[in-house]
């Protein structure tokens, strides 16, 4: 069973699982990854203007040789050159008349937020872009916007993971209330980043009951959230793995809550770092921070009796 669509809230529908050509691919070509996510089952393709991979994109929607109607390609300015610019440069590159979603990418970028949504409001109404968004923006940035726009936002992407759900609650609960869906990019942090954290026991613990990997496990839980997701890999087999996650039973309502809980506990790291953790480091460190509070004490000593 394929993941499927949402709706947004001008009536479009997105494919709610996307692969990424961010991050790791930053100015490199990925046409075979694409070409290689579009045969493993990906329609949604997500790039940006900073990204600079929009041109490889094209070559891999060019060559897989799929009609436009079977496509989802999301872009971005990213604020290298004005929005008008950006757009055309954008389809030049990916080969396209028209994308599906295009998002501000970072509020960073804005310089006047409202005459810059009034040129995304344009190609939106011009149809350059069936749907427009925004990316990182937070519930303030989001609630402004929203006092002026005439037409919302379709779209924010977020980064969003179990250990940061907590601080982003709000955020996704007004969003839902006028419509506006919430993508998510770097959901498996806690496995990439952030391994050996009070999330992996919750985790590991529902994809021993559904027999399933924990990577699936967290995109499961995104998908609970009511959240879309941006994700990726160089490999088939990964691709496969996290498409095979809209095939497994959804997580129960006490898995989730055990996340969310684990994930409230912040991810491993200097502020939540045990202190047997601490008294270990301590112990490993102890002669570097004995020289280094012993040349401390000299310098001390020195500049004491000099200026006596």
């Amino acid at each position: 069973m394929p993941f499927g669509t949402v709706k947004l809230n001008d009536g479009n529908e997105m494919p709610v699982i996307a692969f990424g050509t961010g991050s790791k691919w930053k100015g490199q070509d990925v046409t075979d990854y694409v070409i290689q996510a579009l045969e493993t089952g990906f329609s949604h393709i997500d790039t940006a203007q900073w990204y600079g991979t929009e041109d490889s994109v094209g070559r891999a929607l060019h060559d897989s040789a799929l009609d436009r109607s079977e496509l989802y390609i999301t872009t971005k300015w990213s604020g290298r050159t004005t929005i008008p610019v950006a757009i055309r440069n954008s389809l030049d590159q990916l080969g396209l008349k028209q994308v599906d979603l295009y998002l501000i990418h970072n509020p960073a970028v804005v310089t006047d937020i409202v005459k810059e949504w009034r040129q995304f409001e344009t190609i939106k109404e011009t149809g350059l872009s069936r749907s427009i968004g925004v990316s990182n923006f937070d519930l303030v940035q989001l609630q402004e916007l929203l006092k002026f726009a005439r037409i919302k936002p379709a779209v924010n992407q977020i980064l969003f993971h179990p250990y940061n759900y907590e601080e982003n609650k709000e955020l996704l609960e007004y969003s839902a209330k006028h419509g506006i869906i919430t993508e998510a990019y770097s959901s498996l942090q806690p496995i990439t980043r952030y391994p050996g954290g009070p999330v992996d026991k919750p985790v590991q613990a529902a994809a021993k009951r559904l027999n399933a990997t924990p990577t699936q496990v967290l995109l499961s839980w995104v998908r609970s959230k009511g959240v879309a997701i941006v994700t990726t890999s160089s490999t088939k087999k990964h691709l496969e793995e996290y498409l095979a996650v809209a095939d497994l039973p959804p997580l129960t309502a006490e898995e989730i809550a055990a996340i969310d809980e684990a994930g409230a506990k912040g991810p491993p790291g200097i502020i939540s770092t045990t202190f047997a953790t601490t008294k270990r480091n301590l112990h490993r460190y102890r002669y570097i921070l004995a020289a280094a509070m012993l040349f401390q004490f000299v310098a001390f000593v020195y500049l004491t009796i000099s200026r006596s």
